[in-house]
């Protein structure tokens, strides 16, 4: 079937077609084909410096850009209700390149310290090498956020459900105090998916997830996804690097 943007899909409906609005236009299949390729044909020299100059969209390298995995991101922005979604390769590296692309060194991090394992030692370990520190706090009492912000703060990371306390946050709470300070709040959704719980909604600005658990379902495939609500104001002068 073909979506039509002028309507409202249900849950099921968009985890079916999202994404793939349309059969493949070469083949006209239903299911979206698998691209194993690593690299694509460029019609021009011009064509070519136009993609990497990202000023028109297309094909680039696979690392970059494949249509499988495209298909993929469309889908899972729609199920969160983001504007766009990137894949990667494990939960892990979509906190990763979420943090490192928001925080460098010299810059802080406000975390829940209800944390899935590696996503803690990620925080612990991982990003003082950087130079990131990071602030972990109570995540039950949002206030305890706020304490936690100072200037050099980046971004505020929790998780819908803490794993593997299954303490929940309040995440509109959470969200409107690290509004005040303008730096967003980073969710990761993975526990609960889309199916349960759209942070996005909520205030949050970033969700990331590992797709690996419910989203993949069956235990066969490491991945991971973060998908942006579209909504914060990076122009706010804390991220020069992004304007």
């Amino acid at each position: 079937m073909a979506l039509n943007s002028n309507r409202s899909y249900g849950f099921e409906t968009l985890s079916l077609h999202a994404g793939q609005e349309t059969a493949d236009s070469a083949t006209g299949a239903r299911a979206v084909p698998i691209y194993q390729t690593t690299s694509y044909v460029f019609d021009s020299p011009e064509h070519a410096a136009n993609l990497f100059a990202l000023k028109q969209f297309g094909n680039i390298y696979t690392r970059i850009m494949n249509p499988t995995q495209d298909a993929f991101e469309r889908r899972i922005a729609a199920l969160e209700g983001g504007v766009g979604a990137l894949a990667t390769a494990s939960g892990q590296a979509a906190e990763t390149l979420a943090i490192l692309n928001i925080a460098g060194s010299g810059d802080e991090v406000v975390s829940s310290a209800s944390l899935y394992g590696g996503t803690y030692n990620l925080f612990h370990y991982t990003l003082p090498k950087l130079g990131i520190t990071v602030r972990f706090v109570d995540s039950r009492d949002p206030e305890n956020f706020r304490a936690a912000i100072n200037d050099r703060t980046r971004v505020v990371y929790a998780e819908t459900v803490g794993n593997p306390r299954l303490d929940t946050l309040d995440i509109s709470a959470v969200a409107n105090i690290a509004h005040e300070y303008g730096v967003p709040l980073m969710v990761d959704n993975t526990l609960p998916t889309p199916y349960l719980m759209q942070p996005l909604k909520h205030g949050a600005d970033i969700v990331v997830h590992s797709t690996t658990k419910f989203i993949g379902g069956h235990g066969t495939a490491i991945g991971g996804a973060i998908v942006d609500s579209g909504k914060f104001d990076w122009t706010n002068g804390r991220f020069p690097s992004f304007v």
